[in-house]
């Protein structure tokens, strides 16, 4: 008996499911009776979790069963945003809806049509392949400020990007712009047991986070200036002799060029950009370079700072190679794609979007790296090697801004049709006065989510999306693992709900792609995939239930066997397939998007340095504000400020401030603390208040807390490689409100 609940009782079934309200998508184990969950716990077979769960993964059954979650198909009868709604069946909603679809194709061209989706939430294989099917390449995620620039501009340098980590033999670890104390409790378990064994643990951060507390060694840069840090390491393991020179004789290009090119930025020089001194820089790029095999482990942060992103990220992959880092025992590890059953990319059908309409994706024409001409090369460069290609649902992308400002502008064509599924691209996209413009602006949009979000509330269908407990999952490392962790549908899709993959298959058909969509369901296509592994089942659910997992044999060295999947064979400290691109092939130093040497009549007004915070437990992006016993852990926004900003400021702990930069202003509580520089301000994300109408003009407070409201999408700020935005490193001011109203 567990909280009155007899879970011994004649007919309940244990059901092997995932959490998927963060990345790690931890193990769970559903209890069930007569299609009613009773009870989930963590699974303690599961190798993420090891049966633990944080707050988040606890309320899976409510999440459920929540009385706000959507449960039928509703059109928009008002006007828009004005809340009017009309409950219509699935089969009128999808036949409205493909021949809307099809009317504006016939008009505006296939590429007329974007797509939204959200992180982990939707099998992202099947909105791809219908998108690829219907010819418009216009789909995109939030990935570009979560991986997507890293993955590409590592592989471009090795031929695959070693986000796998052999923490267990590691004697050091990186973290850069990672904070797995706040939003990754089964990493951060992993590293605080593999510190009692010796690890060094480094953090970068501008914040003491929870993280950095456990640290050997702390680096509290300026936010926004990662790329002067990352350069001015490769100056001292080059000119100190810390590098591995067996590794790099026998397995790079380019040292000696990358050796002079480097050779000025050195600590001295990062210092004043970094507002770290010399000494400490030099003693995080020794700590790294001595105590081999290590780690530098990926965060998001890099993929927020915008313009020096790029530069950035291309500095902090070379350190891996100066120090013969890849693909040996306790280091980051270059798997490549799976081998032994069918990947995202494979089910994809990109074969089928003819050139000229690749040529038509949104950003193509700027940022290449993330984009048909840059992923289009490198896919071709891997495939000759591995035999397989990263996933270009999430490698190869619209440019979010850039289709906002087509929807807005008309320019370069127009985007007259956006579908967006578990996403709230109002509080997770950057600058959001444009988003929203955007949102209220578009012919015809479509929503399939679990709530009505600010930006549910603004399309003219909203469609109810099955969540984790109703839906099968497979767990790949967004299609890029050579591994895969398997996870079934614990109960059908309660109410009307249904799953992605039912959306675009129902379209699908109405739209004449029936050939291509043989699975009537996501177990029929997900045993598809895992067929090639000849496990002994018939069914994919009999893979879950006796195995679940599937992990190959760990080769190391793979190079030896199979070389890089670059132009020359070898990890290219001076990179080909980026030159071949129009970019550096070397980093060079790219200052912060706003910052106070480049831009002093800036600084004036705006004296402070702005940067978002990452996960902030117990919400992840903007979710979970409606859940009382999570909403109760953390019930108001908060930004951290120091001591002696506060005292400047006439502010005091739990004050509401505005925080304000040039594209707008928002609201947090102040929280006092040492924990951030004096001229730092760290905010929260993702903040709405789903307790108030989302109706306009407030939808649901969407801008009066939202961080993203003060980030800048500007082309000038923009990574010019993979056009990630400034969400970090940017100028602000701070005052005290005069009250809690007033926006």
């Amino acid at each position: 008996m567990i909280n009155g609940v007899n879970l011994n009782q004649d007919g309940v079934e244990i059901k092997k499911s995932v959490c998927y309200f963060c990345h790690n998508n931890c193990g769970l184990l559903a209890y069930v009776k007569d299609g009613q969950v009773l009870k989930v716990e963590g699974d303690d077979s599961y190798p993420v979790n090891q049966g633990a769960l944080c707050s988040r993964g606890n309320i899976n059954h409510l999440f459920l069963n929540h009385p706000n979650r959507l449960n039928h198909p509703l059109k928009r009868v008002g006007a828009r945003g004005a809340g009017e709604w009309e409950q219509i069946s699935w089969e009128q909603a999808l036949d409205e809806i493909a021949a809307k679809l099809s009317e504006l194709k016939d008009e505006f061209g296939a590429e007329t049509l974007a797509t939204a989706g959200g992180t982990l939430r939707t099998d992202d294989w099947a909105r791809r392949r219908f998108m690829n099917l219907f010819g418009s390449p216009n789909g995109f995620h939030n990935a570009h400020l979560c991986w997507i620039p890293t993955f590409m501009v590592e592989t471009a340098i090795y031929g695959w990007c070693p986000f796998e980590i052999d923490m267990g033999n590691s004697r050091c670890i990186v973290l850069w712009g990672q904070n797995p104390g706040a939003s990754s409790m089964p990493e951060m378990r992993h590293l605080s047991d593999a510190k009692k064994n010796g690890l060094k643990i480094i953090v970068i951060d501008p914040r003491f986070t929870e993280t950095a507390a456990k640290a050997d060694l702390w680096l509290p840069l300026r936010p926004g200036s990662d790329s002067a840090l990352a350069l001015a390491w490769l100056n001292v393991i080059i000119w100190e002799g810390l590098y591995d020179q067996q590794f790099i004789e026998n397995c790079c290009v380019g040292f000696d060029e990358l050796a002079q090119h480097v050779r000025e930025y050195t600590p001295e020089w990062a210092a004043p950009l970094t507002w770290l001194d010399p000494e400490l820089i030099r003693a995080g790029a020794r700590m790294y370079a001595t105590h081999k095999p290590g780690n530098i482990q990926w965060g998001t942060a890099v993929d927020q700072i915008g313009k020096p992103g790029g530069a950035t990220m291309h500095a902090r992959a070379l350190l891996r190679a100066l120090t013969g880092n890849l693909d040996a025992p306790g280091s980051d590890l270059l798997t490549g794609p799976a081998q032994d059953f069918i990947t995202d990319e494979e089910m994809e059908a990109n074969e089928w979007l003819p050139d000229e309409q690749k040529a038509k994706q949104l950003g193509s024409d700027k940022y290449k790296l993330t984009t048909w001409e840059g992923y289009g090369r490198i896919a071709e460069i891997t495939r000759s090697v591995w035999g397989k290609a990263p996933t270009a649902e999430w490698m190869c992308e619209a440019h979010p801004p850039t289709v906002f400002n087509a929807i807005i502008t008309g320019q370069p064509y127009p985007v007259k049709a956006l579908i967006t599924l578990a996403t709230n691209p109002i509080n997770s996209y950057g600058q959001t006065s444009q988003v929203i413009e955007a949102l209220r602006k578009v012919d015809f949009h479509v929503s399939m989510e679990y709530w009505m979000t600010p930006t549910a509330a603004l399309a003219d269908y909203v469609l109810p999306a099955a969540s984790t407990l109703e839906r099968p999952t497979i767990t790949s490392t967004y299609g890029c693992s050579d591994f895969l962790l398997a996870s079934q549908r614990v109960v059908q899709p309660l109410h009307e709900r249904r799953t992605d993959y039912a959306f675009w298959r129902e379209l699908a058909l109405r739209m004449g792609q029936e050939e291509m969509w043989p699975w009537e369901n996501l177990e029929e296509a997900n045993y598809y995939r895992i067929y090639p592994l000849q496990y002994d089942v018939n069914s994919y659910d009999e893979f879950v239930e006796r195995y679940r997992f599937h992990f190959p044999e760990r080769e190391y060295y793979k190079y030896g066997r199979l070389g890089f999947a670059t132009p020359s064979g070898r990890v290219e400290l001076v990179s080909n397939t980026l030159a071949e691109l129009g970019y550096p092939a070397m980093p060079t130093y790219v200052p912060p998007a706003e910052n106070e040497v480049d831009d002093p009549e800036l600084a004036q007004e705006y004296p402070l340095v702005l940067t978002s915070r990452g996960g902030i437990m117990p919400y992840h992006h903007s979710e979970h504000f409606q859940i009382k016993e999570i909403r109760f852990l953390s019930h108001e926004p908060h930004a951290q400020i120091n001591p002696e900003t506060a005292s400047k400021l006439g502010i005091q702990e739990g004050d509401w401030m505005w925080i304000e930069t040039k594209r707008g202003r928002i609201r947090q509580k102040a929280e006092v603390t040492q924990a951030v520089h004096p001229k730092v301000i760290a905010t929260e994300r993702g903040w709405w208040y789903p307790e108030r109408k989302a109706i306009e003009p407030d939808l649901a407070g969407c801008m009066e807390s939202n961080g993203n409201v003060l980030t800048s999408t500007a082309e000038e700020h923009c990574d010019p490689m993979g056009g990630s935005w400034a969400n970090r490193g940017l100028l602000c001011k701070v005052y005290k409100t005069n009250g809690k109203d007033g926006m």
